[in-house]
């Protein structure tokens, strides 16, 4: 099963991956690949697979990628190889992952994987003082990027499974547990 997080920047789709690693069994991130610089907190292979420009677009070139996207001025994709071999491995995949590229896994993967997707949402005012607050400060131009994407990424909210507001942690976490949970039993139950 393959579990897709979305939500603006600031929306809480890391945190609650974490949360929902360490407590739900069987529950794998699939980190894409990015080529932006690690941030202060970011884990390479962890939080993301970190590479070159140069190596994602030989990456795009030898359609190496389910999706990719640029979002915020840096591209971002998922891999096939590391996706099939999750999805084989029969873990339960938690991944974080913008409107588009989740549009596009849905449209690829919905034959043969289930795929549920969560959109997290969140006040316009509170995600701009969580985008202030962030451990890896941003500068104003940074946020204003985050924000200026608000309104679009809110209009595909239609495609989602799941649309939670995300305005307490332990709540929103204990929910897509519930979630996990019950798309687990629809998946093991013979109509």
């Amino acid at each position: 099963m393959l579990i897709l997080l979305s939500g603006v920047s600031g929306a809480g789709k890391d945190t609650i991956k974490k949360e929902l690693i360490k407590r739900v069994e069987n529950v794998e991130s699939l980190p894409s690949f990015t080529d932006r610089l690690p941030r202060e907190n970011d884990i390479p292979g962890i939080t993301y697979n970190f590479i070159s420009t140069e190596e994602f677009e030989n990456m795009i070139k030898n359609d190496e990628l389910y999706e990719f996207n640029v979002h915020h001025e840096h591209y971002y994709g998922t891999s096939r190889k590391l996706m099939n071999e999750k999805i084989a491995s029969g873990k339960i995949i938690v991944k974080d992952m913008d409107v588009n590229g989740t549009e596009n896994l849905i449209d690829i993967l919905k034959k043969d994987t289930k795929v549920v997707t969560i959109f997290l949402k969140v006040p316009k005012d509170v995600l701009r003082k969580r985008l202030e607050n962030r451990i890896d400060k941003m500068n104003p131009k940074q946020i204003q990027l985050r924000l200026n994407r608000f309104d679009y990424e809110e209009s595909k909210i239609g495609m989602y499974d799941y649309v939670i507001k995300n305005n307490d942690l332990e709540k929103t976490v204990q929910i897509i547990m519930a979630i996990i949970e019950n798309e687990r039993n629809l998946k093991e139950t013979e109509f």
